[in-house]
């Protein structure tokens, strides 16, 4: 059976205008969300997660950004929203968690004042009713004293509680669609913990599909049903997140796999070091001609260096690798 897609995203690509020339990080990316799922979105800091999520809700400013493509929201495409309209879509049927919510919250605005207008502007209720709705959803996040913490400001909130509160408010018209980015980083571990859960539940209760930004493995292996591996404004592997974890085709996310401790594994050498992938990802001013990956490849052909792989089907999996040509 044929899952329905909530959200196709089609060769998006998001450019700027800087002072030394025009650089591209989002190139060309394709993916699906469909109703209900976790889709998560992987790589390491500057490959174009967080800008795809910025491009889809059509966050960045036009100039200097470029934003070229389809993005398909219940077959709308988005782009081609006026302001108003795309408005009406932020907040209410596609929503987003930010990755630091102390620069996310306005900061001369109570918790419950910022949650209490989003919900009057898109359900169109009173005042009243409106902050009601704010101090359940801040009970629903399992925040203690919602009616006293409602009437307190960002900054006298710890760093879990404000990360909740940023959840209440996304969840807050009961959206379709979530956009997460980062929603656990510069948590300690047992919030983490408590996040996790809490964005489990509410995605049950309210059938909201989920796309989850991070470079987190453990989060993905814990939340997500596909995964989508970016690097350098590409997809270069999407595969279900088992196989992901039991058999990564592309040297890149074999990389970034080796990178991560695990309980009880042993390296070829016998020491027990992590292994790292060499170098860093290089500037979007000096792309790499060829596989953007090759410079840093550790199964690197002559090929690769002078023609872009091809997106290659493999066992119902995508990968952008010569290897699999």
């Amino acid at each position: 059976m044929k899952q329905e897609s909530l959200l196709s995203v089609i060769n998006l690509r998001t450019r700027f205008h800087i002072y030394e020339g025009m650089v591209t990080a989002v190139d060309g990316i394709n993916l699906d969300v469909y109703r209900g799922e976790t889709l998560g979105v992987v790589g390491e800091s500057g490959c174009g997660k967080s800008v795809t999520a910025l491009s889809i809700l059509r966050l960045l400013a036009t100039p200097p950004a470029e934003i070229q493509g389809m993005i398909l929201f219940e077959d709308v495409n988005l782009l081609e929203l006026n302001l108003d309209e795309i408005r009406r879509i932020r907040g209410n049927a596609i929503s987003m968690i930010f990755q630091e919510p102390m620069t996310s919250l306005n900061p001369v605005l109570t918790i419950g004042e910022q949650i209490s207008e989003a919900i009057r502007l898109h359900q169109g209720v009173d005042r009243q009713e409106a902050w009601s709705k704010a101090v359940e959803m801040l009970q629903m996040v399992q925040i203690p004293s919602p009616e006293m913490r409602a009437h307190e400001y960002p900054h006298q909130l710890s760093g879990g509680m404000r990360q909740r509160a940023m959840i209440a408010m996304a969840l807050s018209c009961h959206p379709r669609l979530l956009l997460a980015d980062e929603p656990t980083t510069a948590l300690d571990v047992t919030i983490q913990a408590q996040i996790v859960d809490l964005m489990e539940r509410l995605k049950e209760e309210f059938d909201t599909s989920i796309v989850l930004i991070t470079h987190n493995l453990g989060l993905i292996a814990e939340m997500a049903k596909r995964v989508l591996v970016m690097y350098m404004g590409k997809v270069v592997e999407e595969a279900p997140v088992e196989d992901l974890f039991q058999e990564p085709l592309h040297p890149y996310t074999q990389g970034l796999l080796e990178s991560i401790p695990w309980i009880g594994k042993k390296l070829k050498t016998g020491r027990r070091q992590l292994q790292e992938i060499p170098g860093i990802v290089p500037s979007l001013l000096e792309m790499p001609e060829g596989c953007r990956f090759h410079p840093r490849c550790s199964r690197v052909m002559s090929i690769c260096s002078k023609e872009e792989p091809p997106l290659v089907q493999k066992d119902g999996r995508w990968v952008l690798c010569w290897l699999w040509k």
